[in-house]
């Protein structure tokens, strides 16, 4: 009589996976039965109300009272000129070696990149300098940089 070729670790492997997929099965069908796909939006809501608990009712919409929605200013205050008025600062960092440093401005307290080509004299760290401001590619740089 021949030998059975399953051994009793191929039959627990393949019981197990069987199990496996009965149980795939019964969690899918759970799913199934148990979706919310029929509810609306106005279902799924939820809202705070003014103790700051969760509530299914939306809050009355009220406009609180003293409130002149004509009067709110949605915009950005202009800003002035970059390049009309000349800043005064003090050079904060000057590398001689690279050919670049930064001015402290007076007014803003920011620091300012400038380049050796924008001097017009042979310039130190703690100089009052005058420049005017122009954008470059990471920010502010400084221009026609002036002592004062």
């Amino acid at each position: 009589m021949g030998k059975s070729n399953e051994t009793f670790n191929k039959k627990e492997k393949e019981k197990k996976r069987l199990k496996k997929q009965q149980d795939k099965k019964y969690r899918m069908e759970q799913r199934k039965a148990n979706s919310d796909k029929g509810k609306t939006l106005d279902e799924m809501m939820a809202y705070l109300d003014e103790n700051g608990n969760l509530t299914s009712i939306p809050p009355a919409t009220k406009r609180p009272a003293g409130s002149d929605v004509s009067a709110i200013v949605i915009s950005t205050p202009k800003k002035k000129d970059e390049t009309s008025e000349p800043n005064t600062g003090i050079i904060s960092f000057f590398n001689t070696a690279k050919g670049f440093g930064f001015i402290c401005d007076g007014n803003t307290g920011e620091n300012v990149f400038f380049h050796v080509n924008e001097l017009t004299f042979p310039a130190k760290e703690n100089d009052q300098v005058q420049f005017g401001t122009a954008k470059g590619p990471k920010g502010l740089t400084a221009t026609q940089v002036k002592k004062r």
